[in-house]
């Protein structure tokens, strides 16, 4: 550990920030809060202050650590104790200047506060509460504020800080209690549930009181979430993706994220990762996520015991409706909401819009194109007025060799990144994966 004294503002903030960098489960989105004219700033429910990146997520959040100081030795983390890396804590006077000046500046439109554990729990959670406290009652900020809870701080702490906060979160770290055992072995998995639980349960009492009383202060309004690390440890997609179904199910989570395992601290228990962080992976854990929340679909349906891992040619929805095409072609007029959910290339807004349209007369595949489906996937599964956009063989090798010729299946991003997560031509992936030597061909510009 290297302690810097007499360190600047922004000496302070440039460590904090990078040390914030491998922290993903920054959100903003879900909550109003008017300004009243008084105050500094307002946030809106699909965001923060109308700022928005391409697929809707807020993009203006000043993201950083109170303190990357921590008395716990996790092994996967760059700030454990025993890591030698400059040390530097914010005081709350410094973090609401931080945010007050950016927000003045136009920087930035909310924050999002993470910390390492600074002396026990209790003491860190105290820190962040008088931060919260200070921008919200003192300084009269009223943009947007996503915190951590800090596992093992004392509940009060918790719930003073959930009526400051917008949304907050307590990270899962690892998807096993083993995992979590064996490289974080002074955090527990039920240290961890327990602020999780009793989020959950503010959440849905405060809820029931603004029935009442419209002015009781709002706890927490934009949800809880978490963070999954993948990749660090054994567990394969099934087990993951099970995890985040029954966080769904059992806490009321709004999001869970899956942070591609980076060995920033190169010990040995860790896996080497020779073709850097498995971010295919990540990608289709976040497409599976999607399914789970947004198209009825169950952790049991994408993935089993006997297939325990994605496809990593084709994302999750193509790859479970090639397993199962006995449910296709599916007739664009009749089908209900929750069957054209299901279909490659159709998304929750296009089978709302199809659900609409066909009201008023039917439609043919230009209509489908206007409506917003992604005809190059829905071709292969959909009929209109009984009929298929071109003479298509509904066999598994075909649509299977077609789609993963399509190069959207994998993220430009990932595909020019120069990682080499996993051969392509594994011998053990091909039969498993219906390649044949013509899609070998197709997939060799990735």
């Amino acid at each position: 550990m290297r302690i810097q004294q007499n360190m600047s503002l922004m000496e302070k903030l440039a460590i904090l920030s990078d040390a914030a960098k491998y922290d993903v489960s920054c959100t903003s989105s879900g909550v109003d809060r008017k300004g009243n004219g008084k105050g500094m700033g307002n946030s809106i429910a699909a965001g923060i202050c109308h700022s928005f990146s391409a697929d809707g997520r807020c993009i203006s959040l000043l993201k950083i650590l109170f303190t990357n100081e921590c008395i716990f030795n996790c092994s996967y983390c760059q700030n454990n104790c025993n890591s030698d890396v400059l040390r530097a804590s914010f005081t709350p006077e410094e973090v609401c200047e931080l945010t007050l000046e950016f927000y003045r500046r136009n920087y930035i439109e909310g924050l999002f506060l993470s910390s390492g554990i600074m002396v026990s729990p209790n003491y860190t959670m105290d820190l962040i509460y008088q931060t919260l406290y200070k921008l919200r009652v003192e300084h009269h900020f009223n943009g947007y504020i996503h915190v951590k809870a800090i596992p093992g701080a004392d509940p009060l702490l918790v719930e003073k800080t959930g009526f400051l906060a917008d949304r907050m979160s307590i990270n899962l770290e690892l998807p096993t209690a083993d995992s979590l055992k064996k490289l974080a072995p002074y955090k527990s998995r039920n240290t961890i549930l327990k602020p999780m639980r009793q989020i959950q349960n503010g959440i849905i009492e405060n809820k029931n009181e603004l029935m009442v009383y419209r002015k009781t202060p709002k706890f927490v309004p934009a949800g809880q979430s978490t963070q999954m690390i993948i990749g660090a440890t054994p567990e394969n997609d099934y087990q993951i993706i099970s995890v985040a179904e029954s966080l769904y199910n059992k806490f009321d989570l709004k999001r869970v994220f899956y942070s591609a395992f980076v060995n920033v601290t190169n010990n040995s228990d860790l896996p080497a990762l020779p073709g850097g962080p498995p971010l295919l992976r990540e990608h289709r854990l976040y497409q599976a996520d999607w399914l789970l929340r947004f198209y009825d679909f169950k952790a049991d349906e994408l993935l089993s015991e006997d297939r325990p891992d994605f496809n990593i040619f084709l994302d999750p929805k193509c790859d479970w409706a090639i397993r199962h095409l006995e449910c296709f072609p599916v007739e664009i007029h009749t089908a209900d909401y929750h069957t054209l959910l299901r279909v490659p290339g159709i998304g929750v807004k296009s089978a709302k819009r199809i659900v609409t349209a066909r009201r008023n007369g039917r439609l043919d595949f230009n209509d489908l194109k206007k409506i917003g489906v992604v005809l190059k996937r829905a071709l292969y599964f959909i009929t209109c007025s009984g009929k298929m956009m071109y003479p298509t063989k509904l066999e598994e090798n075909y649509i299977c060799q077609n789609l993963m010729a399509d190069k959207t299946q994998i993220p430009k991003e990932i595909r020019e990144s120069g990682y080499q997560q996993i051969s392509l031509f594994d011998t053990e992936l091909e039969g498993s994966l219906c390649i044949s030597s013509s899609a070998k061909t197709a997939l060799m510009g990735f």
